[in-house]
């Protein structure tokens, strides 16, 4: 600004004015202030003003790498928070990198609130950082502690899910459990429910596995190596979610299954990958846009009344079906 100041032949303060668009320079100085700022290539620094005013205006995110989910999110977040007149930092929880690092690097950049993507984080540490700053967790709740919380009516979804796979006829069905990731309790609590409330206890097989590709393929090798020894493969699969469900249709087309001629997949969240493969992913669909925007909305009501009660906005899921599934083979019990 001092070079801006000094190559125009007026005061500094002059050029705060016009950078400001305040009254007190007439028109003839504020084209030449405007004209000599864009030929040296300075700009104002709105984070350094808001800095100086006690503000940063932005919102720190924490995700995970790799989670696609994360990404439908973060696209949903941006338009909201530019709305509103805010900014937004991102940092990565992966391999190597804790989340609490990710948080501390977000705090240090001075965001004024947070939203953690499918937070791992206990309510201890959830309860320690609501007294640090404002936050929100979106994915995944954690009773208790005082923070907002944004997610999906888990177990409505997967009761859609399984209608739709009763309806098609489809008594052997198994889930893969999602492990620590968000929802999975619920999820898995509800396949379980679901199972009991068609009378098919004896059918009910919950796999280990996480919300990753991985899982999907050594659940695919599982099922295969079995049927190899004579066992008949489930009729359907819940995957915890899109990425174990593209996991697994991966590994049974790769080796002739037909899916879902031979055996129906379905997946959860209706991220991105849901529409990428040959086949498409019949899921249960989490309204990223509409997370996102009520988890921008809560930070944001949380910064200007930071005494308010936690708040929990639980969204409805949709079952969306595509070509993964379809009746359960002739003869299957």
């Amino acid at each position: 600004m001092a070079d801006v100041a000094a190559k125009a032949g007026v005061s500094r303060a002059l050029v705060s004015i016009v950078f400001r668009n305040q009254p007190g320079a007439s028109e003839e100085t504020r084209e030449r202030v405007l004209r000599i700022a864009d030929e040296i290539g300075y700009r104002p620094d709105s984070a350094a003003r808001l800095l100086a005013r006690g503000r940063s205006r932005t919102l720190g995110v924490m995700f995970t790498v790799h989670q696609t989910f994360h990404t439908d999110l973060i696209e949903g977040i941006y338009p909201e928070a530019e709305r509103l007149g805010y900014d937004v930092l991102l940092s990565a929880a992966a391999q190597g990198r804790s989340e609490a690092k990710a948080v501390e690097a977000l705090l240090s950049h001075r965001c004024e609130a947070l939203i953690l993507l499918a937070s791992d984080a206990e309510a201890p540490y959830l309860d320690e950082l609501a007294h640090r700053t404002a936050a929100v967790s979106v994915g995944r709740r954690a009773p208790g502690a005082p923070v907002d919380f944004v997610h999906s009516a888990e177990g409505n979804g997967v009761r859609q899910a399984m209608d739709h796979l009763a309806e098609l006829g489809h008594h052997r069905i198994v889930h893969i459990d999602g492990g620590r990731g968000p929802g999975s309790v619920e999820r898995r609590r509800a396949y379980r429910a679901a199972m009991r409330r068609r009378g098919l206890e004896s059918e009910v097989r919950v796999i280990p596995g996480d919300h990753t590709e991985q899982s999907g393929i050594e659940t695919g090798r599982l099922l295969l190596a079995e049927r190899d020894r004579g066992q008949p493969l489930p009729t359907a699969v819940l995957a915890g979610n899109d990425r174990s469900a593209m996991g697994l249709l991966m590994a049974l087309t790769r080796v002739g299954v037909e899916v879902p001629r031979d055996l129906s997949v379905v997946g959860y969240d209706d991220s991105h990958l849901s529409h990428l493969m040959p086949i498409g992913l019949t899921t249960v669909r989490q309204d990223a846009v509409l997370m996102a925007e009520h988890a921008v909305r809560f930070a944001v009501e949380r910064l200007e009344n930071p005494e308010r009660e936690p708040r929990e906005a639980v969204l409805e899921p949709k079952l969306v079906v595509r070509g993964s599934s379809g009746p359960a083979p002739e003869g299957a019990a």
